[in-house]
């Protein structure tokens, strides 16, 4: 039987809700049984993770508890930004799968035949740095949106939050990932939650590491095979 997955949620809603459908699209399945039980706590009054980081930090815990409680056996939280609060989530005692170090080791290996060693990253401020601390433990260095382009960047994911994915925001997100490509970009990381929700890889010309893709596999291996390298 697999390991029952609790979900930390709600960071935002939309890319929440996303993240589940690719859990259940990635698992290999005959029928309803061979799904995995997931328990989610979908809050999207965890404060703000780049501004009120230690509330943040405390209401994950909390968020955290509860899903073992709930019966979870394995963590994650579709929330690149929020992993820099992961001390509090990992003090409720389960196993929470790592979603910028597995992103981190895709990207890297992205590029034809790997070792990709400059990788532009789409995401927040609290998301760059973790990525810049990850990508830099793997001998890459972090591309990143610069002036004008970072308050852009802001505007499309709360925009997204707003439920605005249409054309113009789409190009946009479009626009931005070719600045990264023209700063010199050998791969892209797609570090924010929100930003698939707007991006394809076939929107743009480099590698694109979709780290809710990569989160979600790695919660199909964890519940499925009972362990997973990013898990700790």
């Amino acid at each position: 039987m697999s390991r029952v997955l609790g979900v930390i949620g709600g960071m935002g809603p939309a890319a929440t809700v996303a993240f589940l459908q690719r859990v259940q699209a990635l698992t290999p399945a005959g029928g309803d049984a061979d799904h995995i039980r997931v328990v989610m706590d979908l809050n999207p009054q965890v404060p703000d993770r780049n501004t009120r980081p230690g509330e943040a930090e405390a209401v994950l815990g909390e968020m955290a508890s509860g899903l073992k409680t709930a019966g979870a056996q394995v963590l994650a939280m579709p929330c690149n930004t929020a992993h820099a609060q992961g001390a509090g989530i990992r003090a409720a005692g389960l196993p929470f799968i790592d979603m910028i170090a597995a992103t981190a080791d895709a990207a890297v290996d992205a590029t034809i035949g790997g070792g990709a060693r400059r990788i532009g990253v789409l995401a927040t401020p609290g998301g760059e740095a973790l990525y810049q601390a990850a990508l830099a433990e793997r001998g890459a260095e972090a591309v990143l949106l610069a002036g004008e382009d970072r308050a852009a960047f802001m505007a499309a994911v709360y925009g997204v939050k707003r439920g605005d994915r249409g054309p113009e925001a789409r190009a946009e997100m479009r626009r931005l990932a070719r600045a990264l490509a023209a700063a010199g970009a050998e791969a892209l990381i797609a570090g924010c939650t929100e930003v698939p929700l707007l991006l394809a890889a076939g929107d743009v010309d480099l590698p694109l590491t979709d780290s809710a893709e990569v989160l979600a596999r790695a919660c199909v291996e964890a519940c499925l095979e009972g362990a997973a390298s990013s898990v700790g």
